[in-house]
């Protein structure tokens, strides 16, 4: 089973996502793993569900791959968002959002694309018993986000 650590909340976040995804992200605040720690969104042209996504898929990468050692690493990764709230709490508004994440260890991501690309199109391969592989070696894991929404959005 893997084990997937909260991320510190003490660096700038809009440092964090510059130098490790080289993107500039109307963010402040910290991680969104409770609402005291609630990811700030800030006002921005982009749709708010939209940012909201694109973090919360940077945040899994970063805790599922870059902070992770070599044979812990996950690979295609995706999220999907399953519900969210709306929270006013007096002039406050927050988001929590829950999304399920999918992954595949990094190292059978590979194996299973070299596979993939080596075999396709021959008769003997089995594509249906392949993309079961793929399916049978998928973490599901599920997660809650904060956002705080900036007063002035």
């Amino acid at each position: 089973m893997s084990i997937f650590t909260k991320l510190s909340s003490e660096d700038d976040l809009k440092k964090i996502i510059k130098t490790a995804f080289d993107t500039e992200l109307p963010i402040n605040g910290a991680w969104g793993y409770t609402q005291s720690l609630a990811t700030i969104i800030l006002p921005s042209d982009i749709p708010i569900t939209q940012l909201e996504h694109m973090f919360a898929s940077m945040r899994a990468y970063v805790e599922m791959n870059m902070t992770q050692n070599e044979e812990n690493r996950y690979a295609s990764i995706n999220l999907n968002e399953i519900s969210r709230e709306e929270k006013n709490l007096g002039n406050e508004i927050y988001h929590k959002v829950h999304y399920e994440i999918t992954a595949i260890k990094e190292s059978l991501y590979r194996a299973f694309i070299k596979e993939y690309k080596y075999n396709y199109g021959q008769e003997e391969f089995d594509l249906n018993a392949h993309f079961k592989k793929r399916k049978e070696s998928t973490l599901h894991r599920e997660v809650i986000h904060w956002f705080k929404l900036n007063e002035s959005l």
